[in-house]
């Protein structure tokens, strides 16, 4: 795996760090959301709402910390939350998974992202993963030892060519990691596209590891999980959480759902990250994955008129807007703004305009490959992304 030192804030990296992980000091986003609390900016760049979720979830934790729910929970997650994630999974996507042999709930997707690949990968396999990434993936790629295929998503509609993953896949590859609905592009894979996916990962027997945290924020289109597509239930580990679904991000609980031996190979190395994690969180998130449709419908609709405030005001601001389909972001070009470098951009926004955004450089292989996109949140109130609509109006003046 290449070294990704955009990211690192030079100098930090520790000297007896093993050479493979030498690329993953502190995030981009560790340095933004500094840089944001240190000039009082308005963060738009991590993506973590500033309110919080429905108040049957909220209440729900709070009367399992009242009842004693404080101490280690089972290893496999308690019993009705697992009931719960099979029976969100049936609702929604009419996928059945036994909650007692096919579910394991997890500290948030990113545990169990990167349980899942430590748990697949021997040193020397490789992992094919579309960018830009997220940047937990590589990450997780280079603690097992395994090495990062990408195949790059080409705006402004980051598409792919199938050929490309076709090109992607060799003997060595062991994990295909997909993330739909996708950060931080915004793209929601289609049923062609999911369709070659499933396809290679058949015809080359491949494991699929997908992260579909954004599930339920999907704006045009509709989420597809890969594992319902034909011959891929029994080869896919599906990847969610609560945390952006419910607005309780600090919570962190995930989940895998998939056939018994890959359950057990996540969980195997899961004991030994977390062992269990939020015992009190756990009841609440089952309550939250019984909501009736009105709150996964008013969501959508919530987060879609947000999306359209903050992209309408990026482009008043003279950004050119690249379309987003789902999760919590969108990315804009600065070119129109006479910029090309968005690292750059990103670090002198705050003192300009009191905003904050990322680069979304720090998600490819290679940095120069689109530097001149930024991402922008939308999670926030609405008076907060009036507020940074009204201080972003100072780029194109």
């Amino acid at each position: 795996m290449q070294e990704r030192p955009r990211w690192v804030i030079q100098g930090l990296v520790h000297e007896y760090l093993p050479a493979r992980l030498r690329g993953l000091g502190t995030t981009i986003f560790a340095e933004m959301s500094a840089l944001a609390n240190a000039t009082g900016a308005i963060n738009l760049g991590q993506g973590f709402p500033d309110v919080d979720g429905p108040t049957e979830v909220s209440e729900a934790a709070i009367a399992a910390i009242r009842a004693g729910h404080n101490q280690y929970p089972p290893g496999l997650g308690i019993a009705d939350l697992r009931l719960a994630i099979a029976e969100h999974q049936r609702r929604f996507w009419n996928l059945g998974y036994d909650p007692d042999t096919e579910i394991l709930v997890t500290a948030g997707a990113t545990e169990a992202v990167t349980a899942a690949i430590l748990g697949l990968c021997e040193p020397g396999d490789e992992v094919v993963a579309f960018e830009p990434t997220y940047d937990v993936y590589p990450a997780a790629v280079a603690l097992a030892g395994a090495h990062l295929r990408v195949v790059t998503l080409e705006p402004p509609n980051y598409s792919f060519d199938p050929a490309d993953l076709d090109r992607a896949v060799t003997d060595k590859t062991k994990v295909i990691l997909l993330n739909s609905p996708h950060n931080p592009t915004g793209k929601v894979f289609d049923p062609e596209e999911l369709g070659h996916i499933a396809r290679v990962c058949r015809d080359h027997d491949l494991i699929a590891v997908t992260d579909e945290v954004y599930e339920h924020i999907v704006f045009e289109g509709r989420h597809l999980p890969l594992a319902a597509h034909p011959g891929m239930r029994e080869r896919t580990i599906t990847i969610s959480s609560g945390g952006k679904t419910f607005s309780f991000t600090g919570w962190k609980v995930g989940w895998a759902c998939a056939p018994a031996p890959l359950r057990a190979a996540v969980q195997t190395v899961k004991q030994y990250l977390t062992y269990v994690n939020a015992a009190p969180f756990q009841p609440a998130i089952a309550v939250g994955l019984r909501l009736g449709d009105a709150y996964y419908d008013g969501l959508q609709r919530e987060l879609k008129a947000k999306r359209d405030l903050l992209s309408d005001g990026l482009a008043a601001a003279g950004f050119e807007v690249l379309a987003s389909q789902g999760t919590y972001f969108v990315t804009a070009d600065i070119r129109p703004l006479g910029q090309d470098d968005g690292a750059a951009f990103c670090r002198a926004l705050p003192e300009r305009c009191g905003v904050v955004a990322i680069p979304t450089s720090v998600f490819y292989a290679e940095p120069a490959r689109h530097p001149h996109l930024v991402r922008f949140t939308f999670c926030k109130r609405v008076e907060v992304l009036q507020e940074a609509v009204t201080q972003l109006k100072g780029l194109a003046e």
